[in-house]
């Protein structure tokens, strides 16, 4: 029984491709809302080789990401998320990420500015700051 159990968890988890294609197909269309050029995409996604990261465009479904670059898509996906909620005007919300903003967090730069830093820490404090502006935290 125990082994059925294991078995049947182990098929309802998706695969490490799944997640590797269905991660890099958003954060295409991300970079295309945001108009990121290729630079800037390199660096949100942990600064692949250029081949491998025209290899991930062409065929996302053949990528198998490490796990720092799933996270580092996760928080990604987050971003853009919260963005859609605080800002319901799709424009809007994509435009945000570019625009100088005030928060101490960003000192005057944008968040794309703080997000190109590099680090996945980067990531996690614009998803901490939007996820604080959504609950009234911050």
């Amino acid at each position: 029984m125990q082994r059925t159990a294991t078995a049947t968890q182990a098929q309802a988890r998706p695969s490490n491709r799944d997640l590797s294609a269905a991660g890099l197909r958003a954060f295409f269309n991300i970079a295309r809302d945001w108009e990121l050029d290729t630079d800037e995409q390199l660096v949100l996604l942990g600064t692949p080789g250029r081949s491998t990261f025209f290899k991930w465009k062409a065929a996302p479904e053949t990528a198998e990401l490490k796990r720092d670059t799933l996270e580092r898509l996760s928080y990604l996906l987050g971003i853009y998320k919260a963005l859609q909620i605080l800002l319901p005007a799709a424009a809007a919300a994509d435009a945000w990420v570019k625009k100088p903003n005030s928060a101490p967090l960003f000192g005057g730069k944008s968040a794309l500015d703080r997000m190109l830093g590099g680090n996945v820490a980067d990531l996690v404090a614009v998803r901490q700051y939007l996820d604080a502006k959504r609950g009234g935290w911050a």
